[in-house]
């Protein structure tokens, strides 16, 4: 590491896992802001940076310090799947310390999937409008899936989880009216208000069909197919080129459609958004560019690595991005990125990694006071720059949680 990015991710790592609290003992369990994500970058800097196994282990044995909860309501970023993603992650000489738990979580997981495909499933053949819950990566079943891609791609969970994201992706009958199938009853604060009559629809990564098109495309370019999974992607392709807006400095997405904007053909909002990875261009070109790259379409491939590159070359947009964190801020950009370019026919993603680099460094030194934990805190922060400072893919492949590795 250099002396930034050592200094840096030392304040994170010298941090002392906190009891959970008791009026939210769940709160540990979160992939987001609790434990189980602060634990991913003590597992990372053990496995890449000779850290002392006892830091990570008190952070694990911290994350499931309570019941873990395998609820309807739990995701890939709280409760069961979270942990058991986490123990996925130990390097070899420890793995025995977890093995039990592990099997035991992910057994809980297996059940939750079957679960909530039925569900999804029979509110499917009902034709009625889905929730972010549903099919999103951070609580639906888009995150589960990621996590059986990564720890059990053969099980028929994931399978089935895929075959659902196919059926997703056709228009709703008989009630639906022409509404895609992803299309959502609430707003994007998942309350109802006048401007969303009748809910939206969502292009983003982290609750929108973005998220279930990368998923869909990490699996193809894994040899795992199910019927019409190929289908499923051009028709997410085909709905993100609908409403690609063209600019001089490149093509932007609008985060979220209403029914006026499908009557009318065009988004209500102006371009004003982040570059970033769960709602601006970063995440969408990475979704993109892995369907080309799942497709073999090289056409694909290089609109979407031009898109990202000009992009992160265009200083409004990037004059957005004000935090440091992976969720919205230069982490995110940053992992998203190097993760592109190692994919890349595009050579111009690889050579704008150090200038992204120098931004996610001088943003670090400027949020200092970051909150902890994994999505928007400072725990996010140090595993990019861990990426930033090895040079190298995660050796832990944390950044599964994201869907872009």
């Amino acid at each position: 590491m250099t002396a930034t990015t050592t200094s840096a991710t030392e304040m994170v790592l010298q941090a002392e896992p906190a009891l959970p609290h008791p009026d939210e003992p769940s709160a540990v369990q979160s992939l987001a802001d609790g434990a189980a994500g602060t634990a991913l970058l003590h597992v990372e800097a053990t496995r890449r940076h000779g850290q002392p196994w006892r830091a990570a282990h008190r952070w694990i044995t911290t994350a499931v310090s309570g019941q873990v909860s395998a609820a309807d309501t739990t995701g890939l970023f709280l409760g069961a799947p979270a942990i058991g993603f986490l123990l996925s992650t130990p390097p070899a000489e420890f793995d025995h310390l977890y093995v039990q738990a592990r099997h035991t979580v992910h057994q809980h997981v297996l059940a939750l999937a079957h679960r909530r495909t039925d569900a999804a499933l029979a509110r499917i053949d009902r034709g009625d409008l889905a929730t972010f819950a549903e099919y999103d990566i951070f609580y639906g079943l888009t995150g589960i899936g990621a996590y059986l891609l990564h720890t059990s791609p053969e099980d028929r969970a994931l399978e089935r989880i895929l075959r659902y994201l196919v059926a997703l992706t056709r228009p709703l009958a008989p009630r639906g009216r022409g509404l895609p199938g992803w299309w959502v009853r609430h707003d994007p604060r998942r309350g109802h208000s006048p401007h969303f009559p009748g809910g939206h629809a969502n292009l983003g990564v982290a609750h929108g069909i973005t998220g279930p098109l990368l998923l869909l495309a990490q699996a193809l370019r894994r040899g795992i197919e199910v019927p019409d999974h190929r289908d499923a992607i051009r028709t997410i392709c085909d709905h993100l080129d609908t409403w690609r807006q063209d600019t001089g400095t490149g093509p932007w997405w609008p985060e979220h459609l209403s029914r006026h904007d499908l009557e009318h053909g065009y988004p209500h909002r102006p371009h004003d958004a982040r570059p970033s990875w769960c709602y601006g261009t970063a995440g969408i070109a990475r979704a993109g560019q892995l369907a080309g790259i799942a497709l073999r379409d090289p056409d694909l491939q290089t609109f979407y690595e031009d898109a990202l590159y000009r992009a992160l070359t265009d200083p409004a947009q990037l004059a957005n991005v004000t935090d440091s964190g992976l969720c919205h801020g230069w982490a995110g950009i940053y992992q998203t990125a190097t993760r592109a370019a190692a994919d890349a026919l595009d050579p111009r993603l690889r050579e704008l990694l150090p200038t992204l680099g120098h931004a996610l460094l001088d943003h670090t030194r400027l949020d200092q006071a970051a909150a902890p934990g994994l999505l928007n805190g400072a725990a996010g922060t140090a595993l990019a720059l861990s990426t930033l400072a090895a040079q190298q893919p995660p050796s832990t492949g944390w950044d599964a949680c994201l869907l872009i590795n």
